[in-house]
Protein backbone atom coordinates (compact mmCIF):
# COMPACT_ATOMS: atom_id res chain seq x y z
CA UNK A 1 0.00 0.00 0.00
CA UNK A 2 1.26 3.37 -0.98
CA UNK A 3 1.90 5.36 2.04
CA UNK A 4 1.72 9.01 2.56
CA UNK A 5 5.47 9.33 4.05
CA UNK A 6 6.63 7.95 0.55
CA UNK A 7 5.36 11.41 -0.37
CA UNK A 8 7.26 13.38 2.43
CA UNK A 9 10.49 14.45 3.14
CA UNK A 10 9.64 16.41 6.46
CA UNK A 11 7.30 17.03 8.85
CA UNK A 12 6.25 19.93 11.11
CA UNK A 13 5.32 19.96 14.41
CA UNK A 14 3.08 22.53 16.49
CA UNK A 15 4.00 22.25 20.31
CA UNK A 16 0.91 23.01 22.63
CA UNK A 17 -2.29 20.19 22.49
CA UNK A 18 -0.12 18.11 19.80
CA UNK A 19 3.44 17.08 21.84
CA UNK A 20 2.71 18.09 25.15
CA UNK A 21 -0.55 18.75 26.98
CA UNK A 22 1.17 21.96 28.75
CA UNK A 23 -2.75 23.71 30.33
CA UNK A 24 -1.70 22.27 33.63
CA UNK A 25 1.63 24.53 34.09
CA UNK A 26 0.12 27.08 32.15
CA UNK A 27 -2.97 27.25 33.98
CA UNK A 28 -0.87 27.00 37.52
CA UNK A 29 0.74 29.94 36.25
CA UNK A 30 -2.26 31.66 35.45
CA UNK A 31 -3.75 30.81 38.55
CA UNK A 32 -0.40 32.39 40.50
CA UNK A 33 -0.69 35.28 38.43
CA UNK A 34 -4.88 36.05 39.23
CA UNK A 35 -3.42 35.59 43.46
CA UNK A 36 -1.19 38.06 42.79
CA UNK A 37 -3.11 40.46 41.74
CA UNK A 38 -5.99 39.52 44.38
CA UNK A 39 -8.10 38.33 41.83
CA UNK A 40 -10.58 35.41 41.59
CA UNK A 41 -8.71 32.01 40.82
CA UNK A 42 -10.35 29.88 37.47
CA UNK A 43 -11.09 26.44 37.98
CA UNK A 44 -7.97 23.75 36.29
CA UNK A 45 -10.77 22.95 33.64
CA UNK A 46 -11.31 25.92 32.13
CA UNK A 47 -7.65 26.55 30.97
CA UNK A 48 -7.14 23.90 28.04
CA UNK A 49 -10.07 25.91 26.02
CA UNK A 50 -8.71 29.03 26.86
CA UNK A 51 -4.91 27.98 25.54
CA UNK A 52 -4.12 28.88 21.86
CA UNK A 53 -2.77 31.88 20.71
CA UNK A 54 -0.47 32.89 22.74
CA UNK A 55 0.56 33.77 26.01
CA UNK A 56 -1.12 37.29 25.82
CA UNK A 57 -4.37 35.83 24.74
CA UNK A 58 -4.15 33.02 27.50
CA UNK A 59 -3.83 36.56 30.19
CA UNK A 60 -6.45 37.99 28.30
CA UNK A 61 -8.80 35.89 28.46
CA UNK A 62 -7.93 34.55 32.22
CA UNK A 63 -8.63 38.16 33.48
CA UNK A 64 -11.64 38.79 31.55
CA UNK A 65 -12.76 35.42 33.03
CA UNK A 66 -12.13 36.37 36.59
CA UNK A 67 -12.74 39.94 36.25
CA UNK A 68 -16.15 39.31 34.32
CA UNK A 69 -15.26 41.73 31.95
CA UNK A 70 -11.89 43.00 29.75
CA UNK A 71 -8.80 44.02 31.39
CA UNK A 72 -7.68 47.60 31.70
CA UNK A 73 -4.09 48.28 29.67
CA UNK A 74 -2.04 48.78 32.35
CA UNK A 75 -3.51 45.60 34.70
CA UNK A 76 -2.76 43.55 31.38
CA UNK A 77 0.46 44.62 31.12
CA UNK A 78 1.13 44.01 34.56
CA UNK A 79 -0.57 40.52 34.37
CA UNK A 80 1.54 39.43 31.45
CA UNK A 81 4.81 40.17 32.95
CA UNK A 82 4.00 38.52 36.86
CA UNK A 83 2.30 35.47 34.18
CA UNK A 84 5.53 35.27 32.07
CA UNK A 85 7.92 34.78 35.35
CA UNK A 86 5.49 32.54 37.24
CA UNK A 87 5.36 29.98 33.86
CA UNK A 88 9.06 30.39 33.44
CA UNK A 89 9.21 28.75 36.87
CA UNK A 90 6.87 25.68 36.04
CA UNK A 91 7.42 25.04 32.35
CA UNK A 92 7.43 21.19 33.14
CA UNK A 93 6.11 20.54 36.28
CA UNK A 94 2.70 19.01 35.82
CA UNK A 95 2.84 18.96 31.87
CA UNK A 96 2.86 15.54 29.96
CA UNK A 97 4.36 14.64 26.52
CA UNK A 98 0.89 13.00 25.11
CA UNK A 99 1.27 9.04 24.38
CA UNK A 100 2.73 7.95 21.29
CA UNK A 101 4.39 11.49 20.36
CA UNK A 102 8.06 9.98 20.93
CA UNK A 103 7.10 6.92 19.33
CA UNK A 104 5.59 8.61 16.48
CA UNK A 105 8.46 10.88 16.00
CA UNK A 106 10.79 7.75 16.39
CA UNK A 107 9.05 6.36 13.55
CA UNK A 108 8.81 9.02 10.82
CA UNK A 109 13.35 9.16 11.91
CA UNK A 110 13.46 5.39 10.78
CA UNK A 111 11.38 6.52 7.37
CA UNK A 112 13.76 8.97 6.55
CA UNK A 113 11.98 12.41 7.37
CA UNK A 114 13.43 15.38 8.76
CA UNK A 115 11.52 16.88 11.71
CA UNK A 116 10.90 20.35 13.03
CA UNK A 117 8.51 21.89 16.00
CA UNK A 118 6.97 25.27 15.09
CA UNK A 119 4.94 27.15 17.32
CA UNK A 120 3.66 30.46 18.37
CA UNK A 121 5.20 30.09 21.91
CA UNK A 122 7.78 32.32 22.64
CA UNK A 123 11.64 30.81 22.59
CA UNK A 124 12.23 31.89 26.02
CA UNK A 125 9.44 29.11 26.68
CA UNK A 126 9.24 26.77 24.15
CA UNK A 127 13.29 25.19 23.91
CA UNK A 128 13.92 24.74 27.66
CA UNK A 129 10.05 22.87 28.01
CA UNK A 130 11.13 21.12 24.90
CA UNK A 131 14.34 20.08 26.41
CA UNK A 132 12.93 19.14 29.86
CA UNK A 133 10.19 17.37 28.06
CA UNK A 134 13.07 15.51 26.48
CA UNK A 135 11.89 16.40 23.11
CA UNK A 136 14.61 18.83 21.46
CA UNK A 137 17.01 16.09 20.33
CA UNK A 138 14.27 14.24 17.89
CA UNK A 139 14.01 17.57 15.69
CA UNK A 140 16.46 18.99 13.53
CA UNK A 141 15.41 22.48 14.97
CA UNK A 142 12.38 24.25 16.14
CA UNK A 143 10.91 27.79 14.62
CA UNK A 144 8.85 29.91 17.32
CA UNK A 145 7.00 33.15 16.90
CA UNK A 146 9.14 35.50 19.07
CA UNK A 147 8.29 38.13 16.53
CA UNK A 148 4.49 38.89 16.56
CA UNK A 149 4.06 38.99 12.89
CA UNK A 150 5.13 35.66 12.17
CA UNK A 151 2.56 33.83 14.33
CA UNK A 152 0.63 31.43 12.92
CA UNK A 153 -2.22 31.29 10.95
CA UNK A 154 0.61 33.06 9.24
CA UNK A 155 2.56 31.20 7.12
CA UNK A 156 6.16 32.41 7.38
CA UNK A 157 7.44 30.02 9.91
CA UNK A 158 6.04 26.75 7.82
CA UNK A 159 7.82 28.53 4.68
CA UNK A 160 10.91 29.26 6.55
CA UNK A 161 11.22 25.49 7.79
CA UNK A 162 10.51 24.23 4.03
CA UNK A 163 13.20 26.78 2.99
CA UNK A 164 15.52 25.34 5.40
CA UNK A 165 14.84 21.46 4.56
CA UNK A 166 15.17 22.57 0.76
CA UNK A 167 11.52 21.17 0.16
CA UNK A 168 8.26 21.93 -1.85
CA UNK A 169 5.52 22.70 0.97
CA UNK A 170 3.41 19.73 -0.74
CA UNK A 171 6.33 17.66 0.65
CA UNK A 172 6.10 18.99 4.14
CA UNK A 173 3.22 17.55 6.43
CA UNK A 174 2.11 19.96 9.36
CA UNK A 175 0.68 18.44 12.32
CA UNK A 176 -1.52 20.76 15.08
CA UNK A 177 -4.59 20.54 16.95
CA UNK A 178 -6.01 23.80 16.42
CA UNK A 179 -7.95 25.86 13.64
CA UNK A 180 -4.87 28.33 13.47
CA UNK A 181 -2.77 25.25 12.53
CA UNK A 182 -4.66 24.35 9.82
CA UNK A 183 -4.84 27.62 8.32
CA UNK A 184 -1.50 28.38 8.42
CA UNK A 185 -0.39 24.87 6.75
CA UNK A 186 -3.54 25.85 4.00
CA UNK A 187 -1.61 29.00 3.69
CA UNK A 188 2.01 27.70 3.36
CA UNK A 189 1.09 24.31 0.72
CA UNK A 190 1.50 21.90 3.37
CA UNK A 191 -0.75 19.02 3.99
CA UNK A 192 -1.77 18.86 7.13
CA UNK A 193 -3.05 16.80 9.88
CA UNK A 194 -4.93 17.65 13.04
CA UNK A 195 -4.64 15.21 16.55
CA UNK A 196 -8.04 14.77 18.01
CA UNK A 197 -6.79 15.61 21.45
CA UNK A 198 -6.20 19.00 21.67
CA UNK A 199 -7.06 22.36 22.69
CA UNK A 200 -9.36 23.46 19.83
CA UNK A 201 -13.09 22.36 20.49
CA UNK A 202 -14.58 23.92 17.56
CA UNK A 203 -11.81 22.37 14.69
CA UNK A 204 -13.55 20.09 12.96
CA UNK A 205 -16.65 22.09 13.85
CA UNK A 206 -16.94 23.60 9.64
CA UNK A 207 -14.06 25.55 8.07
CA UNK A 208 -10.60 24.83 7.98
CA UNK A 209 -10.98 21.15 7.56
CA UNK A 210 -7.57 19.26 7.61
CA UNK A 211 -6.41 16.62 5.25
CA UNK A 212 -7.11 13.88 8.48
CA UNK A 213 -7.85 13.83 12.33
CA UNK A 214 -5.48 11.53 13.84
CA UNK A 215 -5.18 9.55 17.44
CA UNK A 216 -1.27 9.79 18.08
CA UNK A 217 1.62 10.62 16.25
CA UNK A 218 2.58 7.11 16.45
CA UNK A 219 -0.10 6.60 13.07
CA UNK A 220 1.49 8.97 10.82
CA UNK A 221 3.92 6.45 9.52
CA UNK A 222 1.02 4.64 8.38
CA UNK A 223 -0.92 6.47 6.80
CA UNK A 224 -1.83 5.65 3.41
CA UNK A 225 -1.59 8.01 0.40
CA UNK A 226 -4.98 9.30 0.84
CA UNK A 227 -5.20 10.09 4.68
CA UNK A 228 -8.89 10.97 4.61
CA UNK A 229 -9.60 7.61 2.87
CA UNK A 230 -7.99 6.08 5.62
CA UNK A 231 -10.88 4.63 8.09
CA UNK A 232 -9.02 2.62 9.84
CA UNK A 233 -6.79 5.49 11.27
CA UNK A 234 -8.49 8.64 10.92
CA UNK A 235 -11.78 9.56 12.80
CA UNK A 236 -13.57 12.49 13.45
CA UNK A 237 -12.98 14.34 16.44
CA UNK A 238 -14.25 13.40 20.03
CA UNK A 239 -14.15 16.68 22.18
Amino acid sequence: MARLIDRLRAAGFDLDGTLIDTAPDLGAAANATLAELGLTLLPEARFPRLVGGGIAILVERALTESLGHPPEPALRGKALERFRENYAARLFERSRVYPGVIEGLGRLREAGLALCCITNKHSRFALPLLEAAGLASLFDFTLCADEPARRKPEPAMLLDACARFGIAPARMLYVGDSRTDVLAARAAGCPVAAVDYGYDAELGNGEPQPDAFITSLAVIAELGADPAADAARIRAPQR
